[in-house]
């Protein structure tokens, strides 16, 4: 990201259980039931702003504005929210330089679906706590970032798999979903 970047904005689908009456708002283009999450990460893949509760079928140009019109808002420098700002020459470079910055948020949403579980699978909770979860994961993610500098990310792994592998050395490498939970609650 150039250092004259604030931060990325971009988009993700997170699986949630909501009523049969709400399910079709939550639908997303690819049939599954999910909310959908605007983030905004820094240079270093830490969330700045995230936004989760949006249904699945809205379109990420209502939730980006929902985001700046908040009172807790998504704040975008003038210069940056449209006012008449031709486009320059040098559009084509800033175009490369944003997707490169946009590949970050990309990662931390990545990363992030990697190390919760929780994130990654059917939830039988309310939305409402479903996105507050979603919300302590990116907080969690952060905290990650911060404090654990030396961890290594795998970089290979596959967003289909079940298995994340997460850090290395005496931390936990992966975990494997079950069933003993939802057994043991039901």
């Amino acid at each position: 990201m150039e250092m004259n970047c604030l931060g990325a904005l971009d988009g993700t689908y997170i699986k949630v259980n909501v009523s049969a009456t709400d399910r079709p708002r939550y639908r997303t283009r690819k049939g599954e039931v999910a909310t959908n999450v605007l983030g905004v990460c820094d240079t270093k893949g830490d969330f700045m702003f995230v936004l989760s509760g949006w249904e699945g079928s809205a379109a990420d140009s209502i939730i980006l504005k929902d985001a700046i019109s908040r009172h807790n808002r998504l704040k975008l420098p003038k210069e940056w929210r449209g006012g008449g700002n031709a486009p320059t020459i040098a559009r084509e470079f800033f175009n490369m330089k944003y997707s490169l910055a946009r590949n970050v948020t990309e990662r931390a949403f990545w990363l992030l679906k990697g190390r919760w579980a929780i994130l990654r699978g059917k939830s039988y909770y309310p939305v409402n706590v479903q996105c507050r979860t979603i919300m302590a994961c990116c907080l969690l993610h952060n905290l990650i970032n911060r404090e654990m500098t030396n961890s290594e990310i795998i970089d290979d792994l596959d967003e289909g798999d079940s298995t994340y592998a997460t850090t290395g050395g005496d931390e936990v490498n992966y975990i494997e979903a079950s069933n003993e939970w939802s057994e043991w609650r039901d």
